[in-house]
C-alpha cells in the first residue's frame, strides 16, 4: 500500500501582496542579518533563504500577487546588507560600498535563480489572464 504524498493546503485563498511582502522581508532580514552578525558577510545561508522565500511567494501567494513576490526578495537583502555593513563599518563610505558590492556579488546566483522563477512565473500569469487570439478571430 503506497501513501501517495499530498501538497501542504493552505485555509483560504492565500497570502495577499502586503504578507508576501512582510514574510519575504521578515525571514531575508532575520537570516541575512544572522549570517552578516556571525560571519561578516553574506554567504550560502542568506542566499538559499532568498531562493525559498522567491519560490515560497509564487507558491503561497494569491493570484495577482507574483510580481510583488519577484520585487520584494532583492530590495529586501539589499536593505538589510546596507543596514549591517552601516552597523559594522560605521559610516565610511568607501569601505560601506565595497563591503555593500562584496555582499549583493556573494548572493547574485541566489537573487538571479529566484528573479528567473518569480519573473517567469509573473509573465506567465499575465499571459494567461489575456483572451486568446485564436478565440478573437472565430
Amino acid at each position: 500500500m503506497a501513501k501517495t504524498l499530498k501538497k501542504p493546503t493552505l485555509p483560504g485563498p492565500g497570502l495577499n501582496k502586503q504578507g508576501v511582502a512582510i514574510l519575504q522581508t521578515f525571514f531575508i532580514f532575520i537570516f541575512a542579518s544572522l549570517e552578516f552578525w556571525i560571519r561578516s558577510g553574506a554567504g550560502i545561508v542568506s542566499g538559499l533563504v532568498i531562493a525559498l522565500v522567491s519560490f515560497g511567494g509564487v507558491s503561497y501567494g494569491r493570484k495577482g500577487t507574483r510580481y510583488v513576490a519577484a520585487v520584494t526578495p532583492p530590495l529586501a537583502f539589499a536593505a538589510t546588507a546596507l543596514f549591517m555593513i552601516i552597523l559594522s563599518d560605521g559610516l565610511s563610505i568607501s569601505r560601506v560600498g565595497v563591503d555593500f558590492i562584496a555582499a549583493l556579488a556573494s548572493v547574485a546566483p541566489y537573487l538571479l535563480i529566484g528573479a528567473i522563477y518569480t519573473w517567469f512565473s509573473f509573465l506567465n500569469e499575465k499571459a494567461k489572464s489575456r483572451p486568446s487570439k485564436r478565440a478573437a478571430t472565430h
